[in-house]
């Protein structure tokens, strides 16, 4: 996780249930980690839940139907992404609530929300400068159950602010410890379905690209849904999805998904916006160590969130050995993956839908460097497109766009056996 960031330390509350309102207020200089035993999900009131300016600097309140275990802290920038202040829940619902209703303080440039992972949600604002954590605290009112959290920012020295490193680490709300995967089943032969991953970009606390109320998460699970019933009705087709509903899942966790469901070919579907230029029409984007165009940098940073090290078992290998290694995969599986990223392009062509004028890019998403599946991008179409989103809401469209990439699969397997037998002769 190296792009990832250096964490500030925060507050984790725990409180009882008790014969009166419970107040309980740590500051950011505790680095207390203590975890409540709540387990129900907290609905939000949106209407006394507020983000505000004030003199100090800035205060988010949060109504709650009921309290829960929560802790909040705040993310170092690196690179191109901003200063954060995360709040971890277990759980809330988030419905009702919208983000630009909350309000809006000097300092906050966004804040979304939404499921981080099945049991845990996030809410995350993004900072334009170093505002420190000055307290946090839950109030429960023993009457109602109702709580209220109010979080207070101060403005404080870029310094000051990277000097306050320190995560809680909290079995309660950190991620297990990652379990050894199964083997995954032996290379293709020609024979047996084929192992197809479709991954629905983005989910959970990431929406994607937004337009006119529509989500790319939602749509892309959505037609994911709908390829996968396509693609299991030839018959020649074994279908796994990185995600089934709206969670988040992390880059390196659905290449590793890939590997362990014995993935063939990795699809990763997406339907992005662009601000620049009209870009409109389905395109497959290969890996490149750099992008191609324009178009396809501005893709890969928003899709780039860390560094991956994916494909095969490099545990205990160095630097250099582990770039040999995969160095040497890919001269197997990146022939495979322009074959594929041609047969998808001839799919569509065929069923005389639309594509972009330049309809096979390179670009470095790092949900394609697995070393060993022959893995691509396709950009369904573009959010910021019209005509795209009228396509992209029609079912009979996509149904269309399913059955195109059905007969790209269909070519790319039938040549990929014909190349196999070569090489093995």
């Amino acid at each position: 996780m190296s792009r990832f960031f250096k964490v500030i330390a925060a507050v984790a509350l725990l409180w009882g249930m008790g014969s009166g309102a419970i107040a309980q207020t740590r500051t950011a200089e505790s680095g207390a980690v203590v975890q409540g035993d709540f387990s129900a999900v907290a609905r939000v009131d949106a209407a006394q839940s507020a983000l505000r300016q004030t003199e100090t600097g800035v205060t988010l309140d949060l109504t709650l139907s009921q309290g829960v275990p929560y802790r909040a802290y705040t993310l170092i920038a690196s690179g191109d992404v901003p200063r954060r202040l995360v709040l971890d829940f277990r759980e809330v619902d988030w419905q009702g609530l919208d983000a630009a209703g909350l309000g809006q303080a000097e300092g906050i440039t966004a804040l979304r929300f939404g499921a981080v992972r099945p049991g845990w949600s996030r809410m995350v604002l993004d900072l334009d400068r170093p505002l420190m954590l000055d307290q946090a605290g839950m109030t429960v009112d023993a009457v109602t159950g109702a709580a209220r959290l109010r979080v207070t920012l101060r403005p404080t020295s870029p310094e000051e602010f990277a000097a306050r490193a320190g995560a809680p680490r909290d079995p309660g709300f950190d991620l297990p410890p990652p379990e050894d995967l199964p083997a995954a089943p032996a290379g293709r032969t020609g024979e047996g379905p084929l192992v197809v991953v479709l991954d629905p970009g983005h989910g959970g606390i990431d929406p994607g690209a937004e337009r006119d109320g529509l989500s790319e998460k939602e749509l892309m699970l959505t037609f994911a849904r709908e390829l996968q019933e396509v693609l299991r009705r030839d018959g020649n087709f074994d279908v796994v999805l990185t995600r089934t509903d709206d969670s988040f899942v992390s880059l390196d966790r659905r290449v590793a998904l890939a590997h362990a469901a014995g993935g063939q070919i990795f699809i990763s579907l997406h339907a992005d916006a662009l601000s620049e230029g009209q870009a409109h029409g389905a395109t497959v984007h290969l890996l490149s160590d750099s992008a191609s165009d324009a178009a396809s940098a501005t893709l890969a940073e928003r899709h780039d969130r860390d560094d991956l090290l994916a494909g095969i078992d490099l545990t205990g290998q160095d630097d250099r050995i582990a770039g040999i290694l995969m160095d040497l995969a890919r001269q197997e599986t990146q022939p495979r993956a322009e074959r594929l990223a041609q047969a998808l392009v001839a799919g569509i062509a065929g069923a005389d839908l639309p594509l972009n004028s330049r309809p096979i890019r390179r670009a470095a998403f790092s949900v394609l460097k697995a070393a060993d599946i022959p893995s691509v991008l396709l950009e369904v179409g573009f959010l910021s497109s019209k005509r795209d989103l009228d396509n992209l809401r029609n079912p009979d469209w996509r149904l269309r766009m399913a059955e195109a990439i059905r007969e790209g699969l269909t070519l790319w397997v039938a040549e990929d056996a014909i190349l196999s037998d070569l090489v093995r002769q």
